[in-house]
């Protein structure tokens, strides 16, 4: 029998990025989890990080996307069921995010700091598998929305907090835990809710009409995330106009409500997580708020989830570069390393620079919400402005800038990051999602102007920040002194509505730059201020300028296995 022979050797291939801590690898993060007041949590990230940077998250991450969610419409007798059937990584991830409180611990234990130390895990673990921390998201954001309604927020918290993730299919009192979604959006209207047509009728059989608080929805909903949940945030027209209304999947009498799901979405990304089309007919749900002000009741859920939109697309930054130096560094070309190759380097630095940025502008953000905490202080004016102005201005940015630097980041790793086997296609798949969750681009920049035309006070929050970094930089010094020029030249909301996009970008920019010059090693700040401030802004990445510390940056980035 003939040997058998082989006809090269395998060398010069990069292994799994994995056994590390996504957490400590992050010094950006870690600096800021130390600098915005969640020094405290520092061991349960690290716990945390060593979990989503093994080979089992990861593998757990692979297997919840490779099999999607399955809809079952009725039961093998034919009883209507609306079922969505998850593999078992999904609820793995789902049991892993909720055990360690990233859907509600800053509502359970509401101390200082307690936003940015969830703000920072969900960064972490987001890394591990993106799609399941939506309906985290949700169960996070839908709290302080609930507690416009007080009866309401008494009877669901105690479930929404615990730290026990319950996936069973059945009413709340026989549940260890539970989990919220929101369906706002219809196919008429996508943005525009006020053009919902779905009817809120007010039941009155207990003689109590309106006062009861209950009511029955008809009507459709295009986009439903997480069907599953226990329970969602809707609106719907009731006689008093558009309301908000919480909607469980079980009536009190433990019967199905009759929310119908009619698909599922075959989304680009996401796709661990289910998001459906549903039709609601005559389903049970309890006003939350007043008639009429459902826009107003579901904005504080759409602030916070609008949060973690910044967060997801941060943790998408991060492990682009995460993935891209790990590469570079194991892999030669040319005789050297390619992290060593000049121009490779020069692109590196700058994708560093832009995670860097992102992180200390979201965890900045999360401070902003702390001021909810019970032990707020005195500050909790300034907290709360800044958050109004932030939250869309940093928003915009950092979800806009994802796919651009995710597409950058596969490439550094040539063929193999355009194969299904690395991590970059999901990664490259994830990094739009976040720009339209919550209010696409267009919608984000609009309510910038309008919190400057409605709380002008916002504004000078915003810069009483940028302030605390005057005289560290030139560019930034000039950059802001030319923004702020711009804002108080045109006042007309209406001319500043066409340039809005550059508007908000120069926003994001001159405060993620003062942020950088205020706190983050030099090499780094110059960098940003060098290519994001002076002369034509960002572009394409890796055009860095000759003396940019290209290598100081990147030993604060590549991560490391042990």
């Amino acid at each position: 029998m003939p040997e058998p022979f082989e006809t090269h050797e395998v060398f010069n291939q990069v292994p799994p990025l994995e056994s590390y801590d996504v957490f400590s690898a992050d010094l950006a993060l870690v600096e800021g989890v130390e600098r915005e007041g969640a020094a405290w949590a520092r061991p349960e990230l690290e716990t945390l990080g060593t979990l989503a940077g093994s080979h089992h998250a990861q593998e757990l991450g692979r297997l919840a996307n490779e099999h999607r969610p399955e809809l079952h419409t009725h039961d093998r007798t034919g009883h209507r069921v609306d079922v969505v059937e998850y593999h078992p990584a999904y609820h793995e991830l789902m049991a892993t995010a909720v055990g360690h409180g990233l859907h509600a611990a800053p509502w359970s234990d509401p101390r200082r700091g307690a936003h940015v130390a969830r703000a920072a895990k969900v960064i972490v673990w987001y890394q591990a598998e993106a799609g399941h921390v939506c309906p985290v998201s949700m169960t996070y954001s839908v709290v302080p929305a609930l507690r416009h309604q007080p009866d309401l927020a008494a009877e669901w918290e105690p479930l929404l907090t615990t730290t026990t993730y319950d996936p069973t299919d059945a009413p709340p009192g026989a549940k260890a835990g539970a989990i919220c979604g929101m369906a706002l959006t219809e196919k008429q209207g996508g943005s525009d809710v006020r053009a919902n047509t779905t009817s809120a009728v007010p039941v009155s059989g207990d003689g109590a009409g309106r006062d009861s608080g209950t009511y029955l929805l008809t009507g459709h909903k295009w986009f439903c995330s997480a069907p599953m949940s226990d329970g969602f945030l809707m609106l719907a027209q009731a006689p008093g106009g558009l309301s908000c209304f919480w909607t469980p999947r079980w009536r009190p009498d433990g019967t199905r409500n009759p929310i119908r799901i009619q698909r599922l979405k075959d989304k680009l990304g996401d796709r661990s997580n289910a998001s459906s089309e549903i039709e609601l007919q005559g389903a049970w749900a309890r006003l939350v708020g007043d008639e009429g002000h459902g826009v107003r009741t579901i904005i504080e859920m759409v602030n916070h989830t609008r949060l973690d939109c910044v967060l997801g697309s941060t943790a998408v930054l991060r492990q682009g570069v995460a993935q891209a130096t790990w590469h570079a560094s194991h892999r030669s070309a040319f005789g050297r390393a390619l992290v060593d190759q000049p121009l490779m380097t020069n692109v590196l630095a700058d994708l560093a620079v832009e995670s860097a940025a992102a992180t200390v502008a979201a965890l900045r953000l999360a401070r902003c919400y702390d001021a909810d905490v019970d032990d707020a202080g005195a500050d909790d004016e300034h907290e709360e402005l800044l958050q109004r102005i932030l939250t869309p201005v940093v928003k915009y940015w950092t979800c806009k800038r994802a796919p651009q630097h995710t597409a950058e980041a596969l490439e550094c790793l040539g063929g193999n990051g355009f194969v299904e086997e690395s991590p970059l296609p999901r990664l490259f798949r994830q990094s739009p999602v976040n720009g339209v969750w919550e209010g696409s681009g267009n919608v984000i920049c609009l309510d910038v102007l309008r919190a400057l035309r409605r709380e002008p006070r916002s504004l000078a929050a915003y810069w009483d920040e940028v302030e605390l970094a005057q005289g560290g930089d030139s560019r930034l010094d000039e950059a802001a002194k030319a923004l702020r020029s711009d804002l108080e030249r045109e006042t007309d909301p209406g001319a500043l509505e066409p340039r809005a996009r550059t508007l908000v970008e120069r926003m994001a920019l001159v405060f993620q730059g003062s942020l950088l010059v205020r706190t983050t090693p030099g090499p780094v700040s110059e960098a940003f201020c060098a290519s994001r401030l002076a002369g034509t802004g960002p572009g394409v990445f890796g055009n860095l300028p000759s003396g940019t510390d290209a290598q100081a940056i990147l030993e604060r980035s590549v991560p490391w296995c042990g």
